[in-house]
Formats: structure tokens, C-alpha cells, sequence
């Protein structure tokens, strides 16, 4: 497990400007990141969304995936090449809502894999719309473990 009381190694607007330079056209940015801990958020336009004003699923895991990338560059810095290397979601219940967030949690470092869970949530994080776990897989030469 993390020690989540050190201090994160990038900050917020280190995320967003590297995340808008990167990705230019990202719907997404990051609203809160402490070490081992991101929240993601989107506000979603009539793109993303299904009849009935319910926010698409691939838009849900997307915010997920984002909220797990930002957790995991606040324990290891900038690693750009960092990459999903698995991720499942379960979807809970529609996504209604004028904004939608997702709060990740990384579990554990270890040489290059870091492994984590998302909830994603709507108006009211007591009501999650989603749940998600996954991996991302650092670049070859990244050091062994950080954090952990």
C-alpha cells in the first residue's frame, strides 16, 4: 500500500498544462491530486451524450481512465509513455448529470505496473454511477518502485 500522506510529485497545474499541451481537444482536466490521488472532471456536451441526456459509457470509462492516469503521475512525475495496460468498469446506474467526476485511488507501485480503482459520480458522490480498476504500465527504465 501507499503511503498517501507524501506530497504529490506533480501538481495540478503541472497536470493540466502538460494534459492540455498533450492531448490538445481533451474534454477532461484534473480538480483535485494528492499523492496516490486524482479527481477527474468533465462537462459533458451533446457529443457524449445518449438519448435521454444520459452521458455515453465510453465517455464514463474515459473520465476513469483519466482520473487513473493523474493518480498515477502523482507518484511517479511526468512519465508520458505511461499506458493503460488493463481496465474494467461496471456501470451502476445511468449518468445524468450537468458534470461528471471520478475520484482515482492508486493502490500500489511496484517496479512498473501501478494498479488503482476509480468511482466515478455525477451530482451526488454518495451515488456512484460507476466503479472501475486498472493498471497502467510505466515506460522500460522507469525506477522499480516509488512510494510503496
Amino acid at each position: 500500500m501507499l503511503d498517501h500522506q507524501q506530497p504529490s510529485l506533480v501538481t495540478l497545474e503541472q497536470i493540466n498544462e502538460f494534459i492540455g499541451g498533450a492531448f490538445a481537444g481533451n474534454a477532461n482536466s484534473c480538480e483535485e491530486i494528492s499523492f496516490g490521488t486524482a479527481v477527474a472532471v468533465m462537462y459533458p456536451n451533446p457529443n457524449t451524450l445518449r438519448p435521454g441526456k444520459i452521458i455515453s459509457g465510453p465517455t464514463v470509462f474515459g473520465i476513469c481512465d483519466a482520473a487513473l492516469f493523474y493518480a498515477a503521475l502523482s507518484c511517479t512525475s511526468f512519465e508520458p509513455m505511461t499506458l493503460t495496460s488493463e481496465m474494467s468498469i461496471r456501470f451502476l446506474r445511468p449518468a445524468r448529470g450537468e458534470v461528471i467526476r471520478a475520484r482515482a485511488h492508486v493502490h500500489t507501485v511496484a517496479g512498473r505496473n501501478i494498479v488503482g480503482s476509480v468511482v466515478a459520480w455525477t451530482d451526488d458522490e454518495t451515488k456512484p454511477v460507476s466503479v472501475a480498476q486498472g493498471t497502467y504500465v510505466r515506460p522500460k527504465g522507469s525506477s522499480s518502485t516509488v512510494g510503496s
